[in-house]
C-alpha cells in the first residue's frame, strides 16, 4: 500500500537472495502529495536498476532487439509505451514525478517481462499474491499510483465499505459485481481503499480471465493479486485442441471458489460483462451488459456456501487512465496508452436476491432479472461517480463521495 505503509531503504539499495537471482531495491521518488511512493523499486537484474533516463532505457531496448532477446516489433511498441507514460507522469505536476522515476518504473516492468521469458510463471486455479522475496503487489501499486490524480479521485459510499469490512470480519462472504474498464483496475481498487480499508485492498480475490494470466505485460502485475483463474467463454474456442484443458481448469477453479466461500470471510471481485467496457457509438463510456450466467454462477456459489453471503454491485471509473482498444481483440500484446487522471470506485446497496426473483418461477427469467438489477445499479452509480471525478463542485456537494487519502496525507 502506497498511502499507508511507506518504507525506505538505507543507502538507496539492499540486495537479497531469490534463489536464482538477486533482488535489488532502489528508493523511488515521491509521485503524489497524497500518496508518496517511497516504497522501494525492486529489480531482479541489478543493471536495470541502474537506469535513470530515457536514453539509457531505450539503448537497453535496442540492445535486447539486436541480441535477439526481444522481437524487433516490440521496440517501437515499447518506445511508444515509454514516451506515452513519460508524458503522463512528468506533466502531472506531482513533486518527484520526473524522468528518473519514469525510467525506474519502466525498467522494473521490463525487468519482470524479461524474467517471465526465461522463468515463466504458471497460474494455478487459485493464486495467492506474491510479496516475497519480490513484492509484486508493491510493483503494481507503484506503477498505477504514478498515473492516479489523487486530488481528483473519489471513494463512493465509504460507510458501505465499512459494512463490507464488518461482514468479512464476521466470516460472511461478499461478492462485488463490477464493471471493468482497464488493465489497471485492481491497482485502482486497492489505491482507493488502502487508506481506509487496507485489508480489503490487499485481500480481495479477483476472478481473472485469459489475458491477465497469459499476456507477458500483464502477468507480473497479476502475480501481485489474489486470483481465481478462469477461461472465459469469449476465448474458450480460440484454440480448439486446448478447449478440454481449459474446461478442466475452470472446473478446478470452481472447486477452489466453493472451498474458499465455505471457509468464509472472502471478498470476491468479478466483472460479469466478461471484459472491459468499450465506448458506445457516441463515444461515451457506460458499463457493458452483465452476462446472466456469470451473475447466476456467483449467486449459486454464495447460496451453497457454508457461510452467509452477500452480493453487491460496484461501479468503477478508470477508463482515462489506460483506455483499452475500442474493439475486443483476442490477440495478445495490445498497444498501451496511459494518462494521469482521476479515478474512483463506488459501492451500491446489496442486492435483495429473494425480492428480485419473486416475480417469476422461471429460472431463466430470474437469472436475467438479477443480472439486469445488478447492471442497472452499477450504471446509475457510474453516472454519479463519473460526475464526482470530473466535477469538483459536484463531489463537494455530495456527502457520499470522499477523498480519505487526502485527510491522512
Amino acid at each position: 500500500m502506497l498511502q499507508t505503509q511507506q518504507r525506505t531503504v538505507a543507502n538507496g539499495r539492499r540486495p537479497f537472495s531469490t534463489g536464482r537471482r538477486a533482488v535489488v531495491l532502489k528508493v523511488a521518488a515521491p509521485v503524489a502529495a497524497s500518496a508518496p511512493t517511497t516504497v522501494p523499486v525492486q529489480f531482479h537484474q541489478e543493471k536495470l536498476g541502474a537506469l535513470v533516463n530515457e536514453q539509457q532505457f531505450k539503448a537497453v531496448i535496442k540492445g535486447l532487439v539486436a541480441s535477439g532477446k526481444m522481437p524487433a516489433y516490440l521496440e517501437p511498441a515499447w518506445e511508444y509505451f515509454y514516451d506515452n507514460y513519460k508524458k503522463a507522469v512528468v506533466n502531472s505536476g506531482v513533486p518527484g514525478a520526473d524522468e528518473k522515476l519514469v525510467t525506474q518504473v519502466q525498467a522494473s516492468i521490463l525487468d519482470n517481462v524479461l524474467l517471465q521469458a526465461v522463468q515463466p510463471y504458471t497460474f494455478p486455479s487459485f493464486h495467492t499474491r506474491i510479496t516475497e522475496p519480490y513484492n509484486y503487489y508493491d510493483f503494481g501499486q507503484r506503477y498505477v499510483g504514478t498515473l492516479i490524480d489523487f486530488q481528483n479521485s473519489v471513494l463512493g459510499h465509504r460507510e458501505r465499505w465499512d459494512r463490507v469490512q464488518e461482514l468479512i470480519e464476521q466470516k460472511h462472504n461478499v461478492v462485488l459485481l463490477a464493471n471493468h474498464q482497464t488493465e489497471a483496475d485492481p491497482g485502482v481498487f486497492a489505491h482507493m481503499l488502502a487508506s481506509t480499508h487496507p485489508k480489503l485492498a490487499t485481500d480481495v480475490i479477483y476472478v481473472a480471465g485469459d489475458r491477465v494470466v497469459t499476456d507477458p505485460m500483464c502477468k507480473p502485475f497479476s502475480m501481485g493479486r489474489n486470483l481465481f483463474c478462469v477461461h472465459s467463454k469469449k476465448h474458450m474456442d480460440d484454440v480448439p485442441e486446448l478447449k478440454a484443458a481449459k474446461m478442466e481448469t475452470n472446473r478446478k477453479t470452481l472447486i477452489s471458489m466453493q472451498r474458499k466461500l465455505n471457509e468464509g470471510g472472502v471478498l470476491i471481485w468479478i466483472a460479469p460483462s466478461g471484459g472491459r467496457d468499450r465506448p458506445g457509438a457516441d463515444g461515451k463510456w457506460t458499463p457493458d451488459t452483465f452476462d446472466p450466467a456469470a451473475v447466476e454462477l456467483m449467486r449459486n456459489l454464495v447460496q451453497r456456501a457454508k457461510q452467509p453471503g452477500h452480493i453487491m454491485p460496484m461501479s468503477m471509473y478508470s477508463f482515462p487512465l489506460m483506455p483499452p482498444p475500442k474493439t475486443v481483440d483476442k490477440s495478445i500484446g495490445e498497444r498501451r496508452l496511459t494518462n494521469f487522471t482521476g479515478v474512483g470506485i463506488s459501492l451500491c446497496e446489496e442486492l435483495d436476491v429473494a425480492s428480485i426473483n419473486s416475480g417469476s418461477e422461471d429460472k431463466e427469467v430470474q437469472q436475467r432479472a438479477l443480472a439486469v438489477a445488478a447492471h442497472t445499479a452499477v450504471t446509475e452509480s457510474y453516472k454519479q461517480l463519473e460526475q464526482a471525478v470530473q466535477d469538483p463542485a459536484f463531489r463537494a456537494s455530495r456527502s457520499e463521495f470522499s477523498q480519505p487519502w487526502l485527510q491522512v496525507a
